[in-house]
């Protein structure tokens, strides 16, 4: 082969990896938001829909004409580690709420190409009224209104709502607001990564409590591993009897590396005993290093479990450590006496901790300096650090998992006086990783 036959395949191996990288992290990329990183997808797309179902499992669908490519992420054990966030209010997650404004929302969008704020929450209005199950949307109330556009400013950051005159914003301080939208419902139609159709499992909304786990099986029930749905619900000892050795093989090799590309750490032990088989078998090991290798990424592989490392961060959408707000910042700081114990800590403990934070750095975290403050802060900082697999809630307490043994903090400066920033943390360059590289960022029907 020539030098230059050489650099194009070179070259066409990287684009590949980057382009793999960058659809983690973005499941639903637009070319509005990325016309370089969608340009991108769009030229490599035949390989990387091969890489994607073979690898994943997943479907990736590229319309180069509407300019968006969207990766359906399908996973069998859905978490609420990735929950959709609002874009003001310091990104704070959906609540219950805003899920359901957001359901209905979509639902009403689809049949209107054009509408208008005022016009879509009528449709709401009348909507949640004629459902029993759900309470009545009043757009006179202001924490209505601004749960309305939480979910519209969503939408509009998945390029489904356009605002073509007036601002979203502006319907929170008055319902008579005018903003005018264009709907690409096409687009609107892909945001659902579930197989299954919310439809084809429908019960009772009384029954909906007690069935809530079995139902989240349902939606993410895949026919090409053997498996079924009947009477709205999933027959898994029916899928596991049915199943072909080929399709439980597949399964296997999905379920593996769908949480290692998706996961910021992959734990042998949240492995069940076939997937721990299938991933320390000569076929399963050949299979994982050579995805890992196209996908760009570094494989760390030691005895506790595997972790993927992308060394341009393209395929990291939260990064750890991270100073961007105080609960990342304190997250680290309390991993010091986290791994200090191998037990783990109780949560007075824990909050005690927190405590000594807020002494320390008496101008830091100014909306922590109540009462509850500090449980607050060291659970906010817990939450941070389960997410991105670092530690884990066992029985009452909380314990460090193998990977916080990566971090050590070096240096803690406590800041200028007048300086409200807090306390500026340094972790050890010999420790510090890219522990959160291949998480993606959720998406409406990803995991929330």
């Amino acid at each position: 082969m020539s030098t230059l036959a050489n650099q194009l395949a070179a070259k066409e191996r990287e684009e590949i990896a980057r382009a793999i990288r960058l659809l983690l992290a973005r499941p639903l990329l637009t070319e509005a938001a990325d016309p370089a990183g969608f340009e991108l997808v769009r030229r490599r797309r035949e390989p990387l829909i091969h890489w994607f179902d073979y690898t994943c499992g997943w479907s990736l669908v590229i319309e180069p004409r509407r300019g968006y490519a969207r990766l359906a992420k399908v996973r069998a054990d859905p978490d609420g580690s990735r929950p959709a966030r609002r874009a003001r209010s310091g990104r704070s997650p959906f609540d219950r709420r805003r899920y359901v404004l957001l359901c209905v929302t979509a639902a009403e969008l689809l049949s209107m190409p054009m509408t208008t704020i005022g016009m879509l929450a009528d449709r709401v209005v009348q909507a949640t009224a004629a459902d029993r199950a759900l309470a009545a949307f009043d757009p006179v109330h202001r924490p209505e209104r601004m749960a309305f556009v939480d979910v519209l400013k969503l939408l509009e950051s998945y390029d489904v709502l356009r605002a073509v005159d007036g601002t979203t914003e502006a319907y929170v301080e008055s319902a008579e607001a005018k903003v005018l939208y264009r709907v690409d419902t096409t687009l609107l139609m892909r945001l659902p990564a579930a197989p299954v159709g919310a439809s084809r499992i429908a019960v009772p909304p009384d029954d909906v409590p007690a069935r809530f786990e079995e139902l989240l099986t349902g939606l993410v029930l895949e026919r090409r591993y053997g498996g079924v749905v009947v009477d709205g619900t999933a027959d898994e000892a029916y899928g596991e009897s049915a199943a072909t050795d080929a399709q439980r093989n597949l399964k296997l090799r999905h379920s593996v590396l769908r949480r290692l590309f998706d996961d910021p750490v992959l734990y042998r032990t949240d492995l069940t005993e076939d997937e721990l088989a299938y991933v320390t078998s000569l076929t399963g090991r050949q299979i994982l290093r050579r995805s890992v290798e196209q996908a760009g990424f570094l494989l760390e592989e030691r005895a506790e479990g595997f972790l993927l490392v992308d060394p341009d961060g393209i395929a990291t959408d939260v990064r750890f450590p991270d100073d961007t707000s105080t609960a990342r910042v304190a997250a680290l700081l309390l991993m010091e006496p986290l791994c200090a114990a191998p037990a783990g800590l109780l949560p007075e403990q824990l909050g005690e901790a927190g405590a000594d934070l807020l002494r320390r750095f008496p101008r830091w975290a100014k909306a922590y300096q109540s009462e509850d403050g500090a449980a607050r802060l060291s659970e906010d900082a817990v939450r941070v650090l389960c997410d991105v697999g670092l530690a884990r809630r066992d029985r009452g307490r909380v314990v460090a998992r193998p990977a916080a043994h990566r971090y050590r903090l070096t240096e803690t400066t406590s800041p200028d006086a007048e300086d409200k920033h807090g306390p500026r943390q340094h972790a050890s360059p010999g420790e510090t990783a890219d522990a959160t590289a291949p998480a993606g960022v959720a998406q409406e029907g990803d995991q929330q």
